[in-house]
């Protein structure tokens, strides 16, 4: 079954594992299988009004809908573009008083579109958006009581005059939205900003080692190969980070996702040793001395989260070096409690401008991700950048250019060359090429200019360290 721009999938019936997406040609690494508009999309509710409403895209200067003076657009072109959208949902949002939450928005967006087009297949589309599964009967108390709530509200906010859909489907597409609704990204591929439906996506089955991933880029998102795809081979992709034991991202993809995670990985258990390393040769720690160190880290970890929430990242980089001087003799460098730790202190150091010290854990910790992550993961390539980055400020341009290569060349094929984030990692690229070779030919000469540029401008800040891990691949509520 393929339809228009999909002919290279198709939608095949799994064992054990309902519908999923099966290669109809070769891919090779970096290459797109497919690119998919939203079905329909919203911005988050605490967003609404810095991101543009049709491209996602975060903008210094946004117009408003002088309508429902809710919706917000980067200029005419965006706001045009929006209208056979927004339509029913301006008159609807002037009639209500206000705009309702984003899981009601992005309900009555979908309905609207099915009163427009009718049920069935849309253009481009393998499976309908009443073949989505929506998982309602696994829902626990809480969830059931959220989902009467948001019917409830939808039911107030439909206009009247809009044709009138049957509680059943309401509900199937609520469920549908919590399971499978997935998240934008602004330009930058650095904050979730919005959430949409892609029909064509949601066939595409979990696995902890993928051979696909997702980027949302241009206003759609895209399925792009990490390996080598040969044709009849199943299209998978992660719905969790894999930073995490097995146990673990079991654990979340069942709470999440209502499914027993039976990948290779998982079954296994492929890299948990890795990731609970603990020092070797003679001085190896007794296991008493290891259970102790990890309730520590969990513990300063929860602090270290208070602290952040607060600003406070002077106490953040306090509790870091506290953690790492009890970690280091009894955890081996891969462990991922170890590895937690780097990353914050780096990110932290790194805001603060302490770039010497942010350098030496990024280095730890990107040397630990390499034996741990695919090495064409997204979160990996992200992190590489980062700490090259760092590294550059630190005025260590060796390490850095070499860093900002390695990143390159990873979000090349998780992001793609048009991308804007890979755009400005090949500026990043060519600028460090050149202060190397002007390192290689005269080291004194080097360190002079850079620090008579610095005098004239001061160091770019990093941005703020947030709380939010990246973005998932689906919103869901933790």
């Amino acid at each position: 079954m393929t339809k228009g721009g999909m002919e290279s999938v198709e939608v095949f019936t799994t064992e054990g594992k309902g519908r999923g997406l099966k290669s109809q040609k070769e891919f090779l690494p970096g290459d797109v299988i497919f690119a998919e508009p939203a079905y329909a999309a919203v911005v988050f509710d605490s967003l609404t009004h810095v991101i543009c409403h049709t491209c996602f895209k975060r903008q210094e200067r946004l117009h408003r809908c002088g309508q429902c003076k809710f919706a917000y657009y980067c200029d005419r072109t965006c706001q045009r573009a929006a209208w056979l959208n927004h339509k029913n949902e301006c008159s609807a949002i002037k009639r209500h008083g206000k705009a309702p939450t984003e899981n009601i928005r992005l309900a009555a967006r979908i309905l609207w579109k099915m009163e427009r087009e009718g049920s069935g297949l849309s253009e481009g589309c393998l499976v309908s958006i009443e073949e989505l599964q929506n998982h309602v009967d696994s829902f626990g108390e809480e969830e059931k009581k959220e989902l009467r709530a948001d019917v409830e509200s939808f039911l107030e906010f439909w206009p009247p005059q809009c044709q009138q859909f049957g509680m059943q489907l309401i509900s199937h597409i609520f469920g549908v939205i919590s399971c499978n609704g997935f998240t934008l990204s602004d330009q930058r591929g650095l904050q979730a900003v919005g959430v949409g439906i892609f029909p064509n996506l949601c066939q595409a089955n979990h696995d902890c080692w993928p051979n696909c991933t997702v980027v949302f880029n241009n206003g759609k998102i895209e399925l792009r190969a990490l390996n080598k795809i040969s044709p009849g081979d199943e299209l998978t992709v992660s719905y969790v980070d894999f930073l995490s034991l097995s146990e673990e991202r079991r654990k979340q993809l069942k709470k999440q996702y209502y499914f027993d995670c039976t990948c290779e990985h998982c079954k296994k258990q492929l890299k948990d040793d890795l990731m609970l390393a603990v020092k070797a040769g003679e001085s190896k720690p007794s296991a008493d001395t290891v259970k102790e160190v990890i309730q520590l880290s969990k513990d300063t970890l929860e602090k270290i989260n208070k602290a952040r929430m607060e600003g406070q990242y002077h106490e953040v980089v306090k509790l870091c070096r506290d953690c790492l001087k009890k970690q280091e003799p009894v955890l081996g460098d891969t462990n991922i409690y170890l590895l937690r730790i780097l990353s914050i202190a780096s990110e932290v150091l790194s805001y603060l401008q302490m770039f010497e010290e942010a350098a030496d854990y990024a280095k730890r910790m990107v040397d630990g991700y390499l034996k741990i992550y695919h090495p064409n993961n997204a979160q990996l390539g992200m992190a590489v950048m980062r700490a090259g980055v760092t590294h550059w400020h630190a005025g260590l341009i060796e390490a850095g250019h070499g860093l900002i290569c390695k990143a390159y060349a990873i979000l090349l094929i998780t992001h793609g060359p048009s991308h804007p984030i890979t755009k400005d990692l090949e500026v990043m690229r060519v600028q460090t090429e050149m202060e190397l070779r002007m390192f290689q030919q005269n080291e004194f000469m080097y360190y002079k200019m850079r620090e008579a540029a610095l005098k004239n401008q001061k160091i770019q800040v990093m941005p703020e360290p947030s709380n939010e891990n990246a973005p998932s691949l689906f919103h869901k509520k933790e």
